[in-house]
């Protein structure tokens, strides 16, 4: 609770001294069904565990606490992080609040790797691929085939996307340049509204804007772990950057638990 009341005061104070911060809240999904089976997901759309539902419960009631309850959301199209931000909204008593939706706030797609148990893919590929695959910056899965049965493709929710724009497979690098558009262009103008903005994703697709918002360089990117269902808050001055230079995890409103589940998302692909 300290650090609750820490960071309420942190907010105070900054107004009080004559500037009122952007506030935008991270937020990664509760667990989903396939976290639970240790599963890569990427666009395949998974709902939430009862265990999810409980961490995007929490999460709310954290920000409640805080004095953190937002004015405006952001999700992916993905049941995942719609849900999440609709249960912490709830919880807080905001379920009114206006929630826009973009395909571009999705987890990267994990091409042919979606589906696949995260250790058995270990075993088939070798730890050295996975490795590449999952945390290299700029190196992207094998393309997702026509016959995986786990292909998410042809969903309906993507059928207005541009084909040259659909991916088939990403790397993070690939997830940062088709976040950011949407970043500049409709977060940003909420937060420069003076709304405290929740912005519920996906481990990837958070990384990729903690990667700009914290200026961390490609390679100390593949080591930031993004938990489920835990608040990052981020005070953002007039460049929509943030004010101090804090390590990520740091940002959390439990930093603590927060460092101990991120070590346990590093450990899912064993």
């Amino acid at each position: 609770m300290a650090k609750l009341e820490w960071h309420s005061l942190r907010v105070e104070s900054t107004r009080l001294g004559g500037v009122k911060p952007a506030i935008l809240i991270l937020l990664r999904h509760g667990q989903s069904q396939w976290n639970a089976s240790n599963q890569f997901t990427g666009w395949y759309d998974c709902d939430l565990t009862p265990k999810g539902e409980a961490e995007a419960r929490a999460a709310g009631r954290a920000l409640a606490a805080a004095g953190l309850e937002p004015d405006t959301a952001h999700t992916s199209v993905q049941t995942r992080a719609v849900r999440t931000a609709a249960l912490a909204l709830a919880e807080m008593g905001r379920s009114s609040v206006p929630v826009k939706q973009h395909w571009r706030l999705n987890e990267r797609h994990y091409g042919d790797l979606t589906g696949l148990d995260k250790a058995e893919a270990r075993r088939r590929y070798g730890g050295e691929q996975i490795d590449a695959w999952r945390r290299g910056y700029r190196t992207p899965p094998p393309p997702i085939s026509d016959d995986n049965p786990w292909n998410p493709n042809e969903d309906s929710r993507y059928a207005r996307i541009p084909p040259e724009l659909l991916p088939r497979s990403e790397c993070l690098a690939d997830v940062v340049g088709r976040l950011m558009p949407y970043w500049n262009e409709a977060v940003v103008p909420d937060l420069r509204a003076g709304q405290k903005v929740l912005a519920s994703a996906h481990g990837n697709s958070l990384r990729a804007l903690a990667k700009h918002l914290d200026q961390i360089d490609d390679e100390a990117v593949a080591a930031l772990n993004i938990p489920t269902g835990m608040p990052l808050i981020y005070e953002l001055g007039p460049d929509m950057m943030p004010t101090e230079a804090k390590a990520t995890l740091a940002r959390s409103l439990d930093p603590t638990a927060a460092a101990e589940a991120a070590a346990a998302v590093a450990k899912q692909a064993g």
